[in-house]
């Protein structure tokens, strides 16, 4: 038994124990939880690693270290260890994500090391809702993709992603890894949009991360020239629905601070803030 405070990298024999820190906040955790319910603590399978921080024997914090570097639950002791760790072993990820404050911590650590950064979102509310809204009726337009459509929504989610990202998911591999990831939220049954009458995307989102607590919207994208028309609101419901329905009891997201039309649609449709994440991304 570990009986002092350590870090290191995780196992499949360490599951249950990782499980029981990610239940513990389940609607800041279900990215990282919906990856780990799914692949296990499998390096290979997992798409990454799994950094434990143990206190007195206890596993208390973890770290996911894969396309994205993730703190999960954790203590500023154990983001200290995690950042030595990240530094230690180079940076291999495309951003830093997670709860604002141990995530700005991490990025303060690394920064000498890492840095600069391409692009710093300090201030990303993290939204939540149970419940459908008052008022807002779900656009009836909006609906499943079906896996024979890949080639329909694909622009509308690389259009989507160059504008939030600041770069074309298509670069380095040819868009594989992208691709291979909206081909899986099509045949999971969780990629929505609404389409016009020449075949086009005109509003669509996805709902990502899935647990059996709560699940994660993302991806919300309106079609500029459809932009202003008042199709966001009722779209939003419309996949909000879905998620209440048929995936789970809590539907979050997280938005930056600055996209104040997106909060005021998120608001409209029943989302509250309850925290904040912080994005660092190269």
């Amino acid at each position: 038994m570990l009986t002092q405070t350590t870090s290191r990298v995780l196992g499949p024999s360490d599951l249950d124990a990782a499980l029981a820190v990610l239940d513990r906040e389940p609607v800041a955790n279900a990215f990282v939880s919906a990856r780990v319910q799914v692949a296990g603590l499998d390096p290979w399978r997992l798409g990454g690693e799994m950094w434990g921080w143990y206190e007195d024997g206890m596993l208390t914090s973890l770290c996911y270290a894969g396309a994205n570097l993730v703190p999960v639950c954790a203590t500023p002791r154990a983001v200290r260890a995690f950042a030595d760790r990240a530094r230690r072993a180079g940076r291999r990820c495309s951003s830093i994500v997670g709860p604002a404050g141990p995530t700005s911590e991490l990025w303060r650590l690394l920064e000498p090391h890492w840095g600069p950064a391409r692009e710093v979102r300090a201030r990303q509310p993290l939204m939540v809702t149970d419940h459908m809204p008052d008022g807002i009726h779900p656009d009836p337009y909006v609906r499943r993709i079906r896996k024979d459509e890949m080639d329909t929504i694909m622009p509308a989610c690389v259009a989507m992603f160059t504008e939030e990202v600041g770069v074309s998911p298509m670069a380095g591999d040819g868009g594989l890894l992208y691709q291979a990831r909206v081909a899986e939220l099509v045949g999971s049954g969780r990629s929505f949009a609404r389409l016009d009458g020449r075949g086009n995307v005109v509003f669509k989102a996805e709902i990502g991360a899935a647990t059996a607590q709560a699940c994660q919207i993302q991806g919300v994208w309106v079609a500029p020239e459809y932009r202003g028309k008042g199709l966001a609101a009722p779209g939003m419901a419309a996949v909000l629905r879905y998620a209440l329905t048929d995936i789970a009891p809590i539907a979050s997201l997280y938005v930056n601070d600055f996209n104040t039309a997106a909060r005021a649609t998120y608001r409209r449709v029943g989302f509250q803030e309850v925290g904040e994440f912080m994005s660092i991304l190269f």
